[in-house]
C-alpha cells in the first residue's frame, strides 16, 4: 500500500505512524510542505495522512500551501482514498469538505482523556475502545463539522477530539502519534507554548507520560483504515 504523509514542521513527525508504516512494508513518502515541498498526485498514494503543526487554516493567507493540501484532501475523498488527519491534518480535511475551522474554546496540551459520543461508540474503530481513555493533546484550534460529519469523541476542554467523515477519513485532533521522544522535541521547540493554563501540563509533567498505550490506539486505527483500503467499500457502521 501506498502512504504518504505531509508534514509541516521539522519537530511534528510522524512518530509511531512512520514506523507502523515500515513495519508493515508499506511504501511510504512524504511532502514537506512549510519548506516548498510540492505534493504528488493523489493517483500516487492510497492512504493519505496529514499531520499537525504550528499553521492554521485561520489564517490561510500566512500559510498558503495550506491551500494545495486541502485541494488535495478534496481529491483523496472524492476518490475513496484513507484520509487521516492529525490536529492542524483534521482541520484541513473539514476545510476540504466545506467546514470551517474554529478556536477551541481552551487550548490543550499534555495527556488528558477524552470521551466517546454515542456514535463514537458504535463507530467500527472507536467501539474497539474504552468510553473514556487518555490521549496527547497539543493544540488551540478544533476541526469544523462538515454535512454528514459524526462528532466520535470529546474532551473537557474541546468539544471536537475526532470527527469521522466517512467510512475512510477520519480527523483526530488529539495526538496519538507521538513518541516520548517527539515530545520532547516539542516542549524543546515549542517551550512558548507552555505557560500555565487548566488544561497544560508542564514540560516536566509532560515526559513523564507513557505513550504505550495510546501509540497501540493509534496502531488499531491505522490497521483498521488498511483494510478498509484493501478491500471493497464497506457500507455505514459496518
Amino acid at each position: 500500500m501506498r502512504v504518504h504523509i505531509i508534514i509541516h514542521a521539522p519537530f511534528e513527525k510522524p512518530g509511531i505512524i512512520e514506523s507502523w508504516a515500515i513495519s508493515k512494508g508499506h511504501d511510504l513518502s512524504s511532502t514537506h510542505t512549510y519548506k516548498g515541498g510540492k505534493l504528488p498526485d493523489v493517483t500516487t498514494m492510497d492512504f493519505l495522512v496529514i499531520m499537525g503543526g504550528p499553521q492554521s487554516p485561520t489564517e490561510i493567507d500566512k500559510y498558503p500551501y495550506l491551500r494545495d493540501e486541502i485541494t488535495l484532501a478534496k481529491q483523496a475523498v472524492e476518490q475513496n482514498k484513507a484520509v487521516l488527519g492529525v490536529c492542524l491534518g483534521a482541520q484541513i480535511i473539514g476545510e476540504s469538505l466545506g467546514a470551517t475551522t474554529e478556536r477551541s474554546p481552551n487550548k490543550e496540551i499534555g495527556v488528558f482523556s477524552i470521551h466517546l459520543t454515542k456514535d463514537g461508540e458504535a463507530d467500527a474503530i472507536f467501539k474497539m475502545f474504552p468510553k473514556s481513555f487518555d490521549v496527547m493533546h497539543w493544540h488551540n484550534d478544533m476541526p469544523g463539522l462538515s454535512q454528514g460529519a459524526k462528532l466520535l469523541a470529546y474532551s473537557e476542554g474541546c468539544p471536537r477530539q475526532v470527527v469521522k467523515y466517512s467510512d475512510r477519513v477520519y480527523g483526530l485532533q488529539c495526538h496519538m502519534e507521538m513518541t516520548t521522544e517527539l515530545i520532547k522535541g516539542m516542549v524543546e521547540h515549542c517551550a512558548k507554548d507552555l505557560k500555565p493554563g487548566q488544561y497544560v501540563q508542564g514540560g516536566e509533567k509532560l515526559l513523564e507520560n507513557s505513550m504505550v498505550d495510546i501509540n497501540q490506539k493509534m496502531i488499531s486505527i491505522l490497521d483498521y483504515l488498511a483494510d478498509v483500503v484493501a478491500k471493497k467499500p464497506i457500507t455505514e457502521g459496518a
